[in-house]
């Protein structure tokens, strides 16, 4: 009942558009799935929706989406169980069932399930590509201001040294373990939600067979052929499954994240960042503070240049800026260091 309220704050939201009609047909979709598990808990005297009042956090969402839009708030109302959110996406649905009468099959199906995954992986990639970067980022400013003001307190190589070497550990475990319970908490989410479907599933394939169809009408297929696309999609469990995760989750049941990979992947970015400003320092040079700063400027500029690749902007002015941010960083904690150096002493 609380989805079906929320489905109505979407249709509010979409007025006017052929959204409006999918998420009508939803609410109405999911009152009879509330009466269906009233009657098995024995509590039908009279129908789910005479009872149900939105609690706070139903109308707060619903408010969220007057204001902003459902497009936003995906994450949140998954969590609250509304489905059909993949209306939003640029995918196209998976009709390719064999035996269709629909006209996505054979070699056009095939071009564009080539042609989709080309783009989604492109899309992986570049975000891949991005968090990468903003991690070496991430381990490079702070291990260099870090090291910096440490050598503004003391000029032991030393001590800098072991400075810059735990604090390269102390950020990359930490950024991994973030990471890693960040994708484990999201895993788990996912899984949740899947598994919430394969028992609607199993109560009711009826129902959601019906709400296969909706999304599939609202997505442009006619309306008899998403009916009979929808009805042999749910025939086959396994099938069905992967296809109300798509559709209504808009997940991808084989791809849901690695927490391992992810905490690995941010644990390699970060330190290879923080390495680059102790390197002098390990090395024993008698020029390492010079050095440290030399290398730490040039890859500041050069993470800015790549940066830029993601917002538009010029590399050089992307590069600067990112110098500018690591200069200033780096001289304020080096000024703390030796006030507090002086202070000790």
């Amino acid at each position: 009942m609380r989805a079906a309220h929320l489905y109505r704050a979407i249709a509010r939201y979409e007025a006017g558009t052929p959204r409006e009609s999918l998420f009508l047909a939803l609410a109405d979709e999911a009152v009879s799935q509330a009466d269906i598990w009233a009657h098995r808990a024995g509590a039908a005297i009279r129908p789910a929706s005479d009872r149900y009042r939105p609690d706070a956090r139903a109308r707060f969402v619903a408010f969220l989406v007057g204001l902003l839009g459902p497009e936003p708030l995906r994450g949140v109302l998954a969590a609250m169980k509304v489905r059909g959110l993949s209306v939003y996406s640029d995918r196209a649905p998976d009709l390719a069932v064999p035996g269709s009468v629909h006209s996505r099959t054979g070699q056009q199906d095939s071009h564009s399930a080539e042609a989709e995954g080309v783009r989604h992986r492109g899309v992986r990639s570049g975000g891949s590509l991005r968090a990468a970067v903003f991690g070496v980022n991430d381990g490079l400013v702070s291990n260099a201001g870090l090291v910096m003001g440490v050598a503004g307190a003391t000029s032991d190589a030393d001590t800098i040294l072991l400075s810059g070497v735990a604090g390269l550990l102390a950020g990359a475990c930490s950024m991994a373990a973030g990471e890693y319970v960040s994708m484990r908490s999201q895993r788990e989410f996912f899984e949740h939600q899947i598994d919430l479907e394969r028992r609607e599933l199993e109560a009711y394939p009826e129902e959601e067979a019906e709400e296969l169809a909706l999304i599939y009408e609202a997505r442009g297929i006619p309306g008899e052929d998403a009916r009979q696309a929808a009805e042999r999609i749910i025939a086959d469990p396994e099938r069905a499954l992967d296809a109300l995760a798509r559709e209504e989750l808009g997940l991808d049941p084989r791809q849901l994240g690695s927490p391992a990979a992810a905490a690995a992947s941010s644990f390699a970015a970060f330190a290879s960042g923080a390495v680059l400003p102790v390197i002098p320092f390990a090395l024993g040079s008698s020029a390492a503070l010079p050095l440290a700063i030399g290398s730490s400027g040039l890859a500041l500029f050069g993470v800015g240049a790549l940066i830029s690749l993601f917002t538009g902007r010029g590399t050089v002015e992307g590069g600067l800026r990112m110098l500018a941010i690591g200069a200033a960083a780096g001289g304020a904690t080096y000024s703390v260091g030796a006030i507090l150096g002086v202070s000790l002493d």
